[in-house]
């Protein structure tokens, strides 16, 4: 059966908006790389891009309760769309040429004006990609029944993949290439496209209820309350962050571990965001499959293990096929635990409540993204002030693999079948 003409709308308008993504995977570290070998201030481009989910996070979800979630999400990839291109814009003032790492030590002042201004516009963009990111969950209930979630949600996760790291990369590459200011145009572009679809999806009625303007206050602790009690969403929210933290302290750094490790060209950095999309890809289509078979809290365990083997495995590898392979199934596994846990939410949060319970639960998970981005930066000039360079690079992997097995001791009692069908159960027994 169909998912309906709603569904296919905001399906093309993410795909689109996730390939001008993809693009930027590829410009966006290399722009600061360009800048500064200090993994610290590299580190920087990607706590500026998640800073947001820690502080706007929690009146984004009143927003999104109080306002229409469709508006919003145009709003939103309309002000991205305006803010890229003004990244473009002072690309493209610098020279549009992009320099290669023989070129670093004639770097002149206006590379470190046009770093401060990808800071700020990363910065902003967090702003509108919370704003969109949690309308869109929110709004995907209305669109699609509730027992089709996680098809939908899994559909969506592999085009977004395939778009965001099989398709873009490779097309970023090859724009650096061409001109240096090329690829932010194009991400530019694809958020406007993508706000122009979302304005041709039919409006959808608000569920009829009684509107009540309280102070915000008083909406946030409402959201934060029904969460923080609920026994199943409060430690897998917990989890969630400390996971997304954890991947943080690696990815901070990687496209130096990328150039200094394992000696990789644009290129070839691209192709190894494109072997995780394959496992992304191959996620989202067999993740409900896979729920099925093996039972929703297996498979969340086996995302935890296999995680932490990923890094592990990354840590100690030397050469693209190995880590292109760790990539891969990191990224169906990350897959796998998405499908699972939002497709939950989405079916057990009442929908008066679902921006704000929504925009707590990824307050806790994706606040602790910059942190974890900190840390990894710190982790490597650390290690280097008493190692070699080399191992520097290779802690973050180390740490994570650690912490992401303590973190599954943590979570293997508390994430079960029973429960996340206990949870449902009670949740359409409330409806």
């Amino acid at each position: 059966m169909g998912l309906g003409p709603k569904y296919r709308r905001l399906f093309v308008a993410s795909t689109v908006s996730n390939l001008g993504d993809g693009v930027g995977l590829v410009a966006y570290p290399w722009l600061a790389s360009a800048v500064t070998r200090n993994p610290v201030l590299i580190a920087l481009v990607t706590v500026a891009q998640r800073l947001p989910w820690l502080l706007f996070t929690l009146p984004a979800g009143v927003i999104t309760d109080r306002l229409d979630r469709r508006r919003i999400m145009i709003a939103a990839n309309g002000a991205r769309a305006v803010l890229t291109g003004l990244v473009a814009l002072a690309v493209l003032w610098r020279g549009g040429s992009l320099p290669g790492p023989d070129e670093l030590d004639d770097i002149i002042s206006t590379e470190w004006v046009l770093y401060g201004c990808v800071l700020a516009a990363t910065m902003l963009l967090g702003v509108g990609e919370v704003l969109y990111d949690n309308s869109a969950q929110t709004f995907m209930p209305r669109i699609v029944a509730s027992d089709d979630l996680e098809r939908a949600n899994g559909r969506l996760w592999a085009s977004e993949t395939t778009a965001n790291q099989f398709l873009g990369p490779p097309l970023g590459s090859l724009m650096l290439a061409a001109g240096f200011a090329l690829p932010f145009f194009v991400d530019a572009a694809s958020f406007a496209v993508s706000a122009a679809l979302i304005m041709t999806i039919a409006a959808t009625p608000q569920p009829a209820r009684e509107v009540v303007r309280r102070p915000w206050r008083t909406d946030l602790r409402e959201g934060f309350s029904w969460l923080w009690h609920h026994e199943l969403l409060r430690p897998m929210a917990i989890i969630l962050g400390f996971l997304n933290g954890l991947g943080a302290v690696t990815f901070a750094v990687f496209v130096l571990f990328a150039q200094d490790i394992l000696g990789t060209s644009t290129t070839e950095f691209a192709a190894l965001t494109m072997a995780g999309a394959i496992g992304g890809i191959v996620g989202g289509w067999t993740a409900s499959a896979v729920s099925r078979r093996l039972g929703s809290g297996p498979s969340l365990w086996l995302t935890l293990l296999g995680g932490a083997t990923t890094w592990a495995v990354i840590g100690l590898a030397s050469n693209v096929p190995t880590v292109a392979a760790m990539f891969a199934t990191y990224t169906f596994l990350a897959v796998l635990w998405n499908v699972i846990t939002v497709s939950l939410r989405q079916s057990i949060i009442p929908d008066h409540l679902l921006g704000r319970v929504n925009s707590v639960y990824r307050f806790f998970a994706w606040g602790m993204i910059p942190i974890g981005a900190f840390i990894g930066g710190l982790v490597v000039t650390v290690t280097d002030a008493i190692a070699d360079r080399e191992l520097a690079l290779r802690m973050p992997w180390f740490v994570a693999a650690i912490g992401q097995f303590a973190v599954f001791l943590y979570a293997a009692p508390r994430l079960s079948t029973a429960r996340m069908d206990s949870a449902r159960a009670a949740a359409t027994a409330a409806d």
